[in-house]
């Protein structure tokens, strides 16, 4: 694997971002952190899409002007993925400059080679989903079906697409490459979207959306959302001059990106590569929506959830515990749920009491019984080495099917695995009963699967993982090809002072200093 090229969605930046938006990036976080682990070079990419009626309305609103709302809640996802560890190598705005005029090059070059051309239309359009609705695609009493918005008829002479002459490309690409669409049960979906696909809106008359990119040789028409949207994937690795990034890193290997814009991602954006003669993205996954307390997020039940309140609530010192939680919420593909109650239970049990825990008084017993020394008769083959790098392998293939949740539980269970051995063989009866060859043994076989643990974990919790790796003088940069059952080295491993917790349990006094208030 020579590189590994990673996108989130861009998030409109009309409000501040809520829960469903960390969620994305936490998963596109733990997948690029992952691959980090197998691939020397991985670039992800995330940013704000900053363009449209919304953003027009909602500045007219506030009484300041389009670019000045973008600046300032573009500012607040950055600060709240700097807060969820998210270490994305590039923030891309679609009012950045070099985006802008890139776009106004792709659109004219469509229209030079006949693929867009101008025309009268009337249509449903929805300022929710940013696109014209079909009638039959709206409820029983005519509304939009994901906002339960009335679409208003919008009368209009607009560029339009030629969307269906790529329409047989495209299910040929899906039938072909069984998992270009992920999880796999997403591409019918898609295919039955594509039976009755017409071409499409790709520019508003400014006399309705003045905010937007203007269209190259015609000052009375703006660039319709999807074109300026989707082509922040090449626009910011350097599409216009064709730059050794671009190169180098398209096509993506993955877009992360949330289940209700599949249709963009999987019908229209690959419509708009193969019109410019480019490779299509390896891999379209879809995740899931995330709930609150089982209830779906809306601002009318005052139930969105900011990323960051939950960290305060908790008066966490980093984000490890929610990014591990929000990663495992569910399955590849479903949807989840978010509630204050199952995210302490869940990673007091995970983080605290199995894996904590075990590296705590694993080390704390070596300090006890050997002065924190690992002697080499210690050494031996580790009866649990064989499920640890079993383990390795099946997270791996977890991941290389966007399985991430399925992963975390896999770490668990070599965490529960290890806990059972140190039960089953009792290392402090061992030493008590004179033992102290076998006791060393055991606790050495642990630690040697606990910088494995560190490993796998990483993607999740990176702080927790760089806390195990330092108290286990484990090197958290091997790769995952290279790890093996003989970790800790021979010799003095660590002092009792330098025993320190991994994760305290959130209703702890420490953890949860609220409780004292």
């Amino acid at each position: 694997m020579d590189k590994y090229y990673i996108t989130t969605a861009i998030d409109y930046v009309n409000g501040a971002p809520h829960i469903g938006h960390a969620y994305e990036k936490i998963l596109t976080d733990v997948l690029a952190r992952h691959y980090s682990l197998r691939c020397d070079d991985v670039y992800f990419l995330t940013g704000t899409d900053e363009h449209g009626i919304k953003i027009q309305k909602t500045a007219a609103e506030k009484g300041i002007t389009p670019k000045e709302l973008c600046d300032e809640n573009a500012q607040k996802f950055k600060d709240a993925w700097k807060a969820l560890d998210i270490d994305y190598n590039k923030f891309i705005r679609t009012t950045d400059d070099y985006h802008e005029k890139a776009v106004q090059h792709i659109f004219k070059k469509l229209v030079e080679q006949g693929d867009i051309y101008k025309h009268s239309y009337e249509g449903l359009y929805c300022s929710g989903c940013e696109c014209f609705l079909n009638p039959k695609d709206l409820t029983e009493d005519g509304l939009c079906p994901t906002h339960l918005k009335k679409p208003e008829v919008v009368s209009e002479e607009n560029y339009f697409f030629k969307l269906t002459k790529y329409k047989d490309a495209i299910i040929k690409h899906i039938k072909e490459h069984p998992d270009f669409i992920m999880p796999e049960f997403r591409a019918n979906e898609v295919l039955n979207q594509l039976e009755d696909i017409q071409d499409i809106s790709v520019s508003r008359a400014k006399s309705n959306v003045k905010w937007g990119i203007e269209v190259l040789d015609d000052t009375e028409q703006s660039i319709y959302v999807w074109i300026d949207a989707l082509s922040n994937y090449i626009t910011a690795i350097g599409y216009d001059d064709m730059s050794e990034d671009f190169k180098k890193y398209w096509p993506a290997d993955v877009h992360v990106i949330g289940k209700d814009i599949l249709k963009f991602h999987s019908i229209y954006w690959p419509a708009f590569l193969l019109a410019l003669n480019l490779p299509l993205p390896k891999h379209i996954f879809a995740h899931g929506w995330i709930t609150i307390d089982e209830t779906k997020m809306s601002k009318s039940l005052g139930n969105v959830v900011s990323p960051t309140s939950v960290l305060e609530n908790f008066n966490m010192e980093n984000a490890d515990a929610f990014r591990y939680y929000m990663a495992v919420s569910a399955p590849c593909g479903r949807d989840g749920n978010y509630s204050d109650d199952d995210f302490k239970e869940k990673v007091n049990a995970h983080l605290a009491n199995s894996m904590g825990n075990l590296l705590n008084r694993t080390l704390s017993m070596l300090v006890k019984y050997f002065d924190g020394e690992v002697k080499p008769e210690f050494k031996h083959e580790n009866p649990l080495g064989k499920k640890a790098l079993g383990t390795v392998q099946i997270v791996k293939n977890h991941f290389d099917r966007f399985e991430i949740s399925e992963a975390g539980t896999e770490i668990i269970s070599l965490v529960d695995a290890a806990n059972k051995y140190v039960q089953d063989t009792a290392p402090w009866t061992l030493a008590k009963e004179g033992k102290l060859n076998e006791c060393g043994q055991v606790l050495t076989d642990v630690l040697d699967i606990m910088c494995i643990i560190s490993s796998l974990i990483y993607p999740y919790c990176p702080n927790i993982a760089q806390n195990m790796a330092r108290q286990l003088s484990f090197n958290l940069k091997t790769k995952l090809d290279d790890l093996t059952c003989n970790n800790v080295k021979v010799g003095k491993l660590i002092e009792k002072e330098d025993i320190k917790p991994v994760f305290l349990r959130l209703d702890s006094e420490l953890a949860d200093k609220s409780s004292k208030k």
